[in-house]
């Protein structure tokens, strides 16, 4: 059977915008409990610019669209197809029987399929408005927390057994934060917090990075984190001409102890962030929002915080501070506390 409007070469491939999905992949399985439970497929996306995103998906919603795209683009007799025609990737039928998650996990390896020759199909298919709004992050795809991402955990979760912690200039590595709390499956993996820094070793796989938090090393999905500082693509990394990041050490002094927290901060420390941001950073942080803020002057005593003037003197006494530092960040010297303990 000819098939010519099912290949697309390279000049097709570069006619499509950098938005649009060319790969999706299921990475794993959740549960949505409510009025009827159901499996949904925890699907990432990878667009033409190379960016990568979560969506979440029944297989209702496969079926639709297979539905729409037959209505619109199947030929009246597949023999002979016409232009703006194509033979579409066979779906997985509806099961009506069995245990759900069983049913969901059996159709993976065929959706993965489906999505792959669907993406594979020419330019004009894949600017359709069904196609483009199946594999849209929705607002409600992008709020929600992943879990484990089993899917696409690499193949061997060993890490080295050293037990040397390696030494590094903080501002200066390949870093992280995390967007996500993550709950490691095993020694292997890291636990994280939303808010946490992560300092960057290597790269295991496209999906997942080696770091280090809290003085334990492990294994960890590079969605459930945003890069500050990169990895360099090889041994020797030059100078990096991105943004300057700086890091704060923040604490929050309860009735039960202190709880730590790295936080970075977008800005260089040449530009003055504001007090309000600075503010409603930190109450994101700690879930705290009855909090006043304080930091440590070179002397060891606390000042308290209360507009930008302060933010600015702040600034100025932990650039003194640093001065022989690559990029004058103040670690150390942010506290936030509560009324109680003012």
């Amino acid at each position: 059977m000819p098939l010519p409007q099912q290949l697309r070469d390279e000049s097709d491939f570069d006619q499509l915008p950098h938005n649009i999905p060319v790969s999706a992949t299921i990475a794993d399985i959740e549960e949505k409990k409510g009025f009827i439970d159901y499996f949904r497929f925890v699907i990432e996306v990878k667009t033409k610019g190379g960016s990568k995103y979560l969506i979440y998906r029944r297989y209702r919603e496969f079926f639709n669209l297979h539905q729409t795209l037959e209505a619109r683009y199947s030929p009246e007799d597949p023999e002979k197809p016409g232009p703006n025609t194509c033979i579409l990737p066979p779906l997985p039928g509806k099961v009506y029987i069995g245990n759900k998650q069983e049913i969901a996990e059996s159709r993976i390896p065929e959706l993965n399929t489906y999505m792959k020759r669907l993406l594979g199909f020419p330019a004009w298919f894949l600017l359709d408005e069904a196609i483009r709004m199946f594999f849209y992050q929705t607002e409600q795809d992008s709020q929600h927390q992943p879990r484990a991402l089993r899917r696409l955990r690499p193949p061997t979760r060993k890490v080295k057994a050293e037990t040397v912690k390696p030494k590094m200039d903080l501002f200066s590595s390949p870093r992280a934060e995390a967007i996500f709390d993550f709950r490691g499956n095993g020694k292997a993996e890291l636990n994280l917090k939303r808010g946490e820094v992560i300092f960057l070793l290597r790269r295991v796989n496209a999906d997942w990075l080696e770091g280090t938090v809290n003085n334990q090393t492990g294994i960890f999905p590079e969605s459930f984190v945003k890069i500050i500082k990169p990895l360099p693509e090889s041994d020797s990394e030059g100078e990096s001409g991105g943004h300057t990041y700086s890091c704060l050490h923040c604490c929050l002094l309860t009735p039960s102890g202190v709880i730590t927290r790295d936080v970075c901060v977008q800005e260089a420390l040449t530009i003055q962030p504001a007090y309000k941001e600075l503010l409603s950073r930190m109450r994101d942080v700690f879930k705290e929002d009855d909090i006043a803020l304080n930091y440590r002057d070179p002397q060891g005593d606390l000042i308290r915080i209360l507009d930008d003037e302060d933010i600015q003197l702040m600034i100025k006494e932990s650039r003194a501070l640093h001065d022989h530092g690559s990029d004058g960040c103040f670690a150390d010297a942010f506290a936030v506390f509560p009324p109680a303990a003012r």
